[in-house]
């Protein structure tokens, strides 16, 4: 185990590290834009048991078929983003990427995973302060 480490850490290159730095700051800026996005453009009653979405309701059904295709692999992507960055010695914003895939996928029993997410106090508090950064009303729960 030890030797695998240690050809690994051997067979490191300034230009294998200088990518992987480059992708880090590239998928972590991602990552804080679209969270940052979405939480603000969610309704503030979004979290509520009363809430109810319809995608694109005057649009053609190809272009809402299309487009909820499209959503629904941009959260799957960012769910598997959220569980990297969720890992240990990964900075960044894991649960929150999690949360927002999960918001973009249309899925049965997803709201109260959610609201798992979103109840626990530290998301809570840092979704209703960057809501309130850009003049958007604290998220409402239930």
């Amino acid at each position: 185990m030890l030797q695998w480490l240690a050809d690994k850490w051997h067979a490191l290159t300034w230009e294998s590290i200088v990518i992987s730095v480059i992708l880090f700051v590239v998928t972590f800026a991602f990552s804080l834009g679209a969270i940052a996005f979405v939480l603000v453009k969610l309704p503030a009653h979004y979290f509520s048991a009363h809430y109810e979405q319809d995608f694109l309701p005057n649009s053609p059904w190809l272009v809402r078929w299309g487009a909820v295709i499209l959503k629904n692999i941009l959260g799957v992507f960012l769910i598997f983003l959220g569980i990297l960055l969720s890992l240990p010695g990964v900075p960044g914003q894991g649960i929150l990427t999690i949360l927002l895939g999960l918001i973009m996928l249309d899925v049965p029993g997803k709201r109260p995973l959610e609201a798992r997410i979103i109840k626990r106090p530290k998301v809570l508090a840092a979704a209703n302060h960057l809501r309130a950064r850009w003049g958007k009303p604290p998220l409402e729960m239930d």
